[in-house]
């Protein structure tokens, strides 16, 4: 909570005596994924809207951007909501209207409740309410939000297991569609083949490894010719700007179906250079992913810094918390290591541990990946490879990190991330 509020005064500077939510954009452009996922929640809610209107509740759906599409529920409460603009066509984004539950919960991965003064905006202070999004499984996008509202009462007590089983539901229809999706592109690369001088790797729409061959698995870092069709076990490589590289890639082929591309990605030695050629497959006229082939050319060429790869050690900011109402702005270079515990992460800092204002370490590796500074070498570490002081090898080949903070913190290297390591560290 503290977050939001912090993010609503301080990057969104939204005035707290707003009256009302901002009508939205009158143009969105929606995925397949979307509209799949707006049928499923406004199905969800359309069969709980009786019960909620005995409680004088309002249920909203609304799209990634916080733009309500639909309301449901009690006449009399939608007639109040739609004077704040808790109503169709008008937004509830963080950036909108600050902390509230609907815009909240797009920018967390779990239910969010926000109870009356603990909205920004004072003019919500009389509404109760608690929101979910639905995420993408490949990339991890929120696709839309469902939000249930109460004035002036509390939310029933029920509220936050029916979001959560209407969002499990919602995503257990994403992870079928990008299970098919994976289908297809180990049929496309298996149709591809290899050719001559050329490793090639399947990946979607986020970066992640469908299947590589054994050229390419040494290149990414990840298992040869071992298909993860399964979005849930994909392989993430050890390279930030490869990653970057099909990202673009899925966005130019979103908006030119035709679109195949080149361009060239820093290895794990950073004075070395290789070329890739991108080309886009589509299942149903939708970017599913990309076969990519290591010496390969296709279509557009575009600098590495079109995809948002950068070099080492660009300057970004990680934000932790001291006291419940006093965060930290730390430098890169100021974490050495970052520990997840449950959905906690901790950071092992120059001014000692903190924990992470951000929840969950995949979502910050994800933040950092860019940076080329951090390297995930466990399910629960991820290091800055700068502040690795000395590396210790054990009988078995294992590995295990002693980092330079004034604990000299020695962390493991799980047996599949041993190679990654290697080549990170040139050892």
């Amino acid at each position: 909570m503290a977050i939001s509020w912090q993010r609503s005064r301080d990057q969104y500077h939204i005035d707290p005596f707003l009256s009302e939510a901002p009508s939205a954009v009158s143009q969105v452009t929606h995925s397949l994924d979307q509209d799949v996922v707006f049928a499923e929640l406004g199905f969800r809610a359309a069969a709980i809207a009786n019960e909620l209107a005995d409680t004088g509740g309002v249920i909203t759906v609304a799209d990634a951007s916080g733009r309500i599409l639909a309301a449901w529920g009690d006449k009399n409460t939608r007639s109040i909501a739609t004077e704040g603009g808790l109503a169709p066509w008008f937004c509830w984004s963080e950036g909108a209207v600050g902390t509230n539950s609907m815009g909240t919960a797009l920018e967390t991965k779990h239910a969010v409740l926000i109870r009356q003064s603990e909205h920004w905006a004072q003019a919500f202070h009389e509404w109760s309410c608690g929101g979910i999004a639905v995420r993408d499984v490949v990339g991890g996008e929120p696709l839309a939000v469902l939000n249930i509202s109460c004035w002036r009462t509390e939310l029933p007590p029920s509220s936050r297991r029916w979001l959560e089983t209407a969002a499990t539901h919602a995503q257990n229809s994403l992870r079928k569609r990008a299970h098919d999706s994976g289908s297809e592109m180990l049929a496309a690369f298996s149709h591809a083949g290899g050719r001559p001088n050329e490793s090639l790797v399947a990946v979607d729409t986020a970066g992640g490894v469908v299947i590589a061959d054994d050229a390419a698995s040494i290149i990414l870092g990840v298992p040869g010719n071992t298909p993860a069709v399964n979005p849930a076990v994909r392989w993430t490589p050890q390279l930030p700007s490869f990653i970057h590289a099909a990202r673009y890639a899925t966005k130019r082929a979103s908006a030119d179906p035709g679109w195949t591309g080149s361009t060239q990605i820093l290895t794990t030695r950073a004075d070395e250079l290789l070329s890739i050629g991108i080309r886009p497959v589509f299942l149903h006229r939708t970017v599913i992913g990309h076969l990519i082939s290591f010496g390969g050319f296709a279509g557009e060429q575009f600098r590495q810094a079109q995809t948002g790869g950068v070099l080492l050690g660009q300057s970004r900011r990680i934000v932790a918390l001291r006291e419940e109402n006093r965060m930290v702005l730390l430098g890169t270079s100021e974490v050495a290591v970052a520990e997840s515990d449950g959905s906690d992460v901790w950071l092992l800092t120059n001014e000692g541990r903190l924990r992470a204002a951000l929840s969950g370490l995949d979502k910050l590796d994800n933040e950092l990946a860019d940076t080329g500074v951090f390297l995930r070498v466990h399910r629960q570490y991820l290091v800055n490879l700068s502040r690795i002081r000395e590396v210790e090898r054990r009988d078995k080949g294992e590995l295990v990190l002693v980092m330079d903070n004034r604990e000299n913190t020695r962390v493991p290297v799980s047996r599949r991330n041993v190679s990654a390591v290697r080549r990170a560290l040139n050892i």
